[in-house]
């Protein structure tokens, strides 16, 4: 049995969850982090070092990191097949890419709009801070809605990849009402990609519940 530890208000731990929806893997949550404490025990530490979620564990395998553990979620349960994490040297390259600028790009420039408007009390939100989370995460989302504007349904084409999955995580974010503030600008691409993802069983069951 998989076991995937985290608590599933987390984004890290969403993305493991959905992909796990995907392939249709048999596995269980044991909540870690935050208020379920877990993750500074010594039992948990020799998982992983790191004290952070997600954490996998499959037998002898012991993996963290969200799209790694993503990404052995695909090898192990026929990704390939599904389209999910495409094998042509091409196409691999292409949602590896997508997966790195999620860490590298859109995550540093996203934070400060998720951590100000969700998990901070309104009467202590820096706004400053917001506004420019804002125009930094739009500047992000633009790349997307051109990618997306010449008509793909996806973002490298057709198929649903472990790269709209990462990034449809993040997108929740954009889109949801407990983060929206003046100034945030349409995509009408991104937009119909969006609501596409929403279709999909995972994204109801993992990412679409209120952010929290």
């Amino acid at each position: 049995m998989i076991t995937i530890y985290g608590r599933a208000n987390s984004i890290n731990v969403i993305k493991a969850l959905w992909c796990a929806e995907e392939l249709g893997t048999e596995y269980e949550r044991l909540d870690a982090g935050m208020a379920f404490g877990v993750v500074d025990t010594p039992e948990y530490r020799a998982l992983n070092p790191n004290g952070r979620i997600p954490s996998l564990r499959h037998g002898e395998v012991a993996l963290w990191e969200s799209n790694a553990i993503c990404r052995y979620l695909c090898l192990l349960h026929g990704g390939d097949a599904r389209g999910l994490y495409p094998t042509t040297p091409g196409a691999r390259a292409s949602v590896e890419r997508w997966l790195d600028w999620q860490l590298s790009t859109l995550s540093p420039a996203e934070r400060d709009l998720f951590w100000g408007m969700v998990r901070t009390a309104p009467a202590s939100r820096d706004m400053a801070a917001v506004d420019r989370a804002v125009a930094n995460s739009a500047a992000c989302w633009a790349i997307l809605d051109a990618r997306l504007g010449d008509g793909r349904a996806f973002l490298d084409g057709e198929a649903f990849t472990l790269a709209d999955l990462v990034l449809g995580c993040f997108a929740r974010r954009w889109f949801g009402p407990e983060v929206r503030v003046a100034g945030m600008p349409d995509f009408p691409a991104l937009s119909a990609w969006y609501a596409r993802l929403g279709e999909r069983p995972g994204f109801r069951r993992w990412v679409a519940p209120p952010l929290t």
